[in-house]
């Protein structure tokens, strides 16, 4: 392994993210549906990377009593409702160097089952 090879958890998380990053980069037709999973909580945003607005977010830190992936499926249902009624429907999927699987994969199921296609 290289000594330039990050060996934390957050620093190869971080180098994943900055090549999905490198590839993904949403637009005022399509914009970015960046997601961030904590221990705690789930945030998503809908991103113009153009003109560096966030256009539509959710988060899970109101919602309290729920397991994790209910959390996490609710975020993705909120997101949805909220770039849907901004008439935002196609999005770019950016998992943000985290795998997709688990958490990150019941967001994107809902979001896709509230009407947004990635």
């Amino acid at each position: 392994m290289s000594k330039l090879t990050p060996t934390s958890r957050i620093g190869l998380r971080a180098r994943r993210h900055a090549r999905v990053r490198a590839k993904v980069r949403g637009t005022a037709e399509r914009p970015r549906l960046s997601v961030f999973r904590s221990n705690k909580a789930f945030y998503a945003q809908v991103i113009d990377d153009v003109a560096g607005v966030t256009l539509a977010s959710a988060t899970s830190l109101g919602t309290s009593g729920k397991t994790l992936m209910e959390q996490a499926v609710s975020v993705g249902e909120m997101v949805a409702k909220a770039a849907l009624e901004k008439n935002i429907t196609n999005v770019l999927f950016d998992r943000g160097g985290f795998t997709y699987t688990g958490r990150i994969k019941a967001l994107a199921d809902a979001a896709r089952a509230k009407g947004l296609n990635f």
